[in-house]
């Protein structure tokens, strides 16, 4: 056992070495490991997620599938075919065994990954989906769209309930609170604005952005929105203030995705300059950053424990990494909620 850890210590030093005399960065402590990757689309994969308890990981992709996969073994689980033209987005319900997708052709498809059956399908927007969002008891969906609105439907009866209006262009994301009380979108017109989930009016238009707005997603304690921008930006806002907090900058080229890890201090995100980053919310400071893909990447997404961060690719991967410093920051961030209320 000593000569192992002797042999471990000596091959570390070595590599090290090497990759000081060629003139390679030494890894950060905090950058992400690479522990899979995931192989089977035959096209540019847009979406990634994880399911609530962490076990299983849905794709989607431009090659018009949605898979599942094992997130402990990377094995592929299922392929579900049905859409007509790529697939956008796709998020599990809080069950587990429920699927939303989004497409092209303009529909959402709700999937029963027990039953087997063909999905339910639900339609009204006349132009492509392209983000879909649960509320976290699922009862509900949002749904952003090309035509330019956010439709909300309810889950229990399969019908549409409202519809959004207000963006002047392409609506390209969606979510709800935590509460489920508030609908944040973002869109081409540059802006995101937050609507009134039980009467569908809007209450705020967030400015701050000078390009098209690709993503935002709530904090888990619903106080901070993190949006991302073709502007190579991210920016967190104070929700109740409608306040901009900081503007993080790094990515070389447009942000596609951000996530918030499950501690609340950590946020990934995405870019078309191929890679993915982690920053301190608190402080707006780069953790980590790495060369993650061979083309842009198109989304990440924490797994519930936050540790392991997956990202999906233009180069038709979804690779999933290991974020050594989750477990840090998580106690870190219990500790300073502690104090808070304490």
């Amino acid at each position: 056992m000593q000569r192992n850890r002797i042999v471990a210590c000596l091959l570390s030093c070595v590599g090290l070495l090497c990759r000081s005399l060629v003139g390679l960065p030494s890894l950060s402590a905090e950058e992400p490991r690479l522990r899979a990757t995931l192989k089977g689309h035959t096209d540019e994969v847009y979406c990634v997620g994880f399911s609530p308890d962490g076990k299983r990981l849905a794709s989607a992709a431009a090659d018009e599938t949605i898979k599942v996969w094992d997130a402990a073994t990377g094995k592929e689980w299922a392929t579900l075919r049905g859409h007509r033209l790529p697939v956008n987005s796709v998020r599990f319900g809080p069950d587990g065994e429920t699927l939303a997708s989004a497409s092209f052709d303009g529909t959402i498809k709700l999937w029963d990954l027990t039953a087997g059956n063909k999905p339910t399908v639900l339609e009204g927007h006349t132009d492509a989906v392209s983000c879909v969002a649960f509320t976290r008891d699922g009862t509900a969906l949002a749904s952003a769209s090309y035509d330019g609105t956010i439709k909300l439907w309810d889950l229990c009866k399969g019908r549409e309930r409202l519809t959004l209006t207000g963006h002047t262009n392409f609506v390209y994301s969606v979510g709800f609170s935590p509460d489920g009380k508030t609908v944040a979108s973002a869109g081409r017109d540059n802006t995101i604005k937050l609507w009134d989930a039980a009467t569908g009016k809007e209450w705020a238009t967030l400015r701050g952005h000078t390009n098209r707005v690709f993503a935002v997603r709530f904090s888990p304690d619903g106080k901070t929105l993190a949006s991302a921008g073709s502007d190579e930006t991210i920016k967190l806002w104070d929700v109740a203030t409608c306040r901009e907090l900081a503007t993080l900058r790094g990515h070389t080229d447009g942000v596609t995705s951000v996530a918030f890890g499950p501690d609340r201090a950590t946020l990934a995100s995405g870019g078309l300059d191929k890679t993915i980053r982690l920053w301190d919310v608190q402080t707006g400071k780069e953790r980590a950053t790495v060369e993650a893909h061979t083309k842009g990447v198109r989304c990440v997404a924490f797994s519930p424990d936050g540790q392991t961060l997956a990202s999906a690719s233009n180069d038709e991967t979804v690779k999933l990494w290991h974020v050594a410093a989750g477990k840090k920051y998580a106690k870190e961030g219990a500790a300073a909620a502690s104090r808070r209320n304490g």
